[in-house]
């Protein structure tokens, strides 16, 4: 069908804040820009324009949040990229058919998040 089926998704309607991202003269990438929808109550991602070069939309991405209530959470449950040029799509970050979903019981200090931190996690 090329998309979802929209009987097992769910929309409503959110406030956002929008950034554009456009590419600056004389560099190169696959999009020429991206307009990212950013949900004002969790600041995550939960949709994002992809323009070619030529300033044509050419993919879109939605981000299927989910409140995990055990732990007042909301996170990801599925990412969905359309590719509107070829009507293509993929779907990740999906936990239905594991056994365990996210482990959000790790605690972290700000100590974890230093450069220092982080280089030594990447080793």
């Amino acid at each position: 069908a090329g998309h979802l089926n929209p009987e097992h998704t769910r929309y409503e309607l959110h406030r956002v804040w929008k950034l554009e991202a456009t590419l600056k003269d004389g560099q190169r990438h696959v999009y020429g820009k991206r307009t990212f929808f950013i949900d004002e109550d969790t600041w995550q991602i939960a949709t994002v324009d992809h323009y070619d070069g030529r300033g044509e939309l050419w993919r879109v991405g939605e981000m299927h949040q989910f409140q995990y209530r055990d732990v007042q959470v909301p996170w990801s449950v599925a990412e969905t990229f359309y590719d509107l040029q070829s009507g293509r799509y993929l779907v990740g970050a999906l936990t239905n058919e594991e056994g365990v979903g996210y482990d959000f019981s790790q605690r972290f200090n700000y100590q974890d998040f230093t450069p220092q931190a982080i280089r030594r996690m990447g080793r």
